[in-house]
C-alpha cells in the first residue's frame, strides 16, 4: 500500500486494500452507463428521474456516480440507520427521517453504498413500492456472498466482496474511515 503525506495514520489501521481508488472509478463510470441504459428501458424521461441515496455511506459512490450521468434528476435522500457506533453487524434498518413523498410515477434509482444482510435495501424497496413508482431500480457498490442479500433484487453491482467488515469510500466504522479512497478491511485492534 502506498502512503499518501498526510494519510499514514488512518491507513496504518488497513489491513488490506480490497477494491482500488482506480477500480472504483472505473467501475462507478461503467454502471452510470449501466444505468443510463436500464433507465431508458424503463422509459423514463429526464423529468421523472429520482435518486435516492441511502445516507451516509453512500455520499462518495452517489457523488461520483451522478456526475456521470447526463440526465437531468432529483436527488432525494434516504436517512437510515442499520450499524450504530460500533456494530460489525446490521442491527435492523430504521428510518432516521421520514422517506420523500409524491414519488408516484417516477423512476426512482436507490443507491446504497453494500448490499449484505439485504435489510434495508429490502426495508426501502417496500416503503418506496407504496408510493407507486412508475419504476424502481436498486445500484449497490458493493455487494457480500449471503443467501440473504442474493434474495434481494438489484439490478446494477459494483463489485462483489468477500464477507468481511470493510472501511473507505463512504463507508465507516464508528463514523471513521469513510475518507479513505478505496475499499479495505480494518486490522483486528482498529475494530475494536
Amino acid at each position: 500500500m502506498t502512503t499518501t503525506p498526510g494519510r499514514a495514520p488512518v491507513e496504518a489501521d488497513i489491513e488490506r486494500v480490497l477494491v482500488s481508488a482506480d477500480a472504483i472509478a472505473r467501475r462507478v463510470a461503467e454502471l452510470a452507463e449501466e444505468l443510463g441504459r436500464g433507465l431508458a428501458t424503463d422509459g423514463a424521461d429526464d423529468e421523472g428521474i429520482v435518486l435516492m441515496p441511502v445516507m451516509t455511506g453512500s455520499m462518495l459512490f452517489v457523488s461520483d456516480l451522478v456526475r456521470q450521468l447526463p440526465h437531468k434528476l432529483r436527488l432525494e435522500l434516504a436517512l437510515v440507520s442499520s450499524y450504530p457506533g460500533t456494530a460489525q453487524q446490521s442491527q435492523g434498518a430504521k428510518l432516521t427521517m421520514p422517506l420523500p413523498t409524491g414519488l408516484e410515477g417516477r423512476h426512482i434509482v436507490l443507491v446504497d453504498d453494500i448490499l449484505d444482510s439485504g435489510g434495508t435495501i429490502r426495508f426501502l424497496q417496500k416503503e418506496l413500492a407504496k408510493q407507486a413508482p412508475a419504476s424502481l431500480r436498486t445500484i449497490v457498490l458493493l455487494r457480500k456472498p449471503r443467501p440473504d442479500a442474493a434474495d434481494v433484487p438489484c439490478e446494477h453491482v459494483g463489485f462483489e466482496i468477500p464477507d468481511e467488515f470493510v472501511v473507505g469510500y463512504g463507508l465507516d466504522f464508528d463514523g471513521l474511515y469513510r475518507n479513505l479512497p478505496y475499499i479495505g478491511t480494518l486490522r483486528p485492534k482498529s475494530a475494536e
